[in-house]
């Protein structure tokens, strides 16, 4: 969606209210929907093998429900945006607090299950009484996407520390940047399903019967921090509650240098694991619109 009509949206809500608001961006979805058929395939795909037992149009109902879910996600950024508090639920916000508190940090791993920015700004909302609890987002810098960058300026705005990648490739500073964050006890949030740059490092890892390629980067930061791995979820439920889940602490340790590269795999398959698992629970907050199965004939480099 281009930014003017983002604007022009936010105009109707603001004059006339969120139904109009709805209503213009549910013909912007069918849009899309209707003229852009190689990326619905891709969709189309994903769902055929997330549910391979289901009838043969699901995967396409499907895909038509994730494009119209995805209007939601432009009016809750705006309404917070506005300072409206959206309805929210929150499962294992102790681990969070514990892993700011312990002095170390941690790594939320975030996925495209939902919204990074509604996600973030959410957990800076229920932040604010830990005055220790700071976050930092690594987030992917597309030069075309009008959107992004209001989103990520606006997210900067909100007092979270964002450092944009750009789609060449980060630098090694970037990194080292995380790290001492980390030490400084603070949350670094990276998005564990999507890959960025020219040529990533990338772990294997088995989903919905075939395979994935995700980026290693997070894991090979937690093992070298020692901080632990948060996986983190933000999906939109009935009635427009948004349901955040923080699993357990996952640790990435290896004995050797040589078992590293196991250790890394095992943290990657959990994250995997538990990705599948609520995508299937929210099959319609998945908003990952490129070929992420490495199987898919669509998929270039990276899947």
């Amino acid at each position: 969606m281009k930014d003017r009509f983002y604007r022009f949206l936010t105009f109707l809500a603001r004059h006339l209210g969120a139904w109009a608001f709805l209503l213009v961006a549910w013909f912007i979805a069918t849009g899309y929907f209707l003229f852009f058929p190689k990326r619905v395939a891709v969709s189309v795909r994903f769902y055929r093998r997330l549910f391979p037992g289901r009838p043969r149009l699901y995967p396409l109902w499907c895909a038509w429900r994730q494009y119209h879910h995805f209007v939601r996600v432009f009016l809750d950024r705006f309404l917070l945006t506005e300072g409206a508090d959206l309805p929210t639920t929150y499962e294992g916000w102790d681990h969070l607090v514990a892993a700011a508190e312990s002095g170390r940090g941690g790594i939320v791993l975030m996925s495209h299950v939902g919204n990074w920015e509604i996600a973030a700004r959410l957990l800076r909302r229920y932040g604010q009484s830990h005055p220790r609890m700071k976050l930092l987002l690594y987030l992917g810098e597309k030069h075309r996407e009008q959107i992004e960058r209001r989103q990520k300026k606006s997210v900067a705005k909100s007092g979270i520390r964002v450092i944009a990648v750009p789609e060449e490739g980060g630098s090694p500073m970037d990194i080292v940047e995380g790290l001492n964050f980390l030490r400084e006890g603070g949350l670094v949030s990276m998005t564990g399903d999507r890959l960025w740059g020219r040529d990533p490092r990338t772990v294997d890892v088995r989903f919905a019967g075939g395979r994935a390629r995700i980026p290693e980067t997070p894991f090979v930061l937690a093992l070298m921090s020692g901080a632990p791995l948060l996986i983190f979820f933000a999906c939109r439920t009935r009635g427009g509650v948004y349901q955040l889940i923080t699993k357990p602490p996952l640790k990435v340790r290896a004995a050797s240098r040589a078992a590293r590269a196991d250790a890394i795999a095992a943290a990657a398959q959990t994250y995997a694991d538990a990705l599948e698992e609520t995508v299937r629970a929210h099959p319609f907050e998945w908003y990952h619109f490129e070929p992420f199965l490495i199987e898919d004939p669509a998929a270039g480099p990276g899947g």
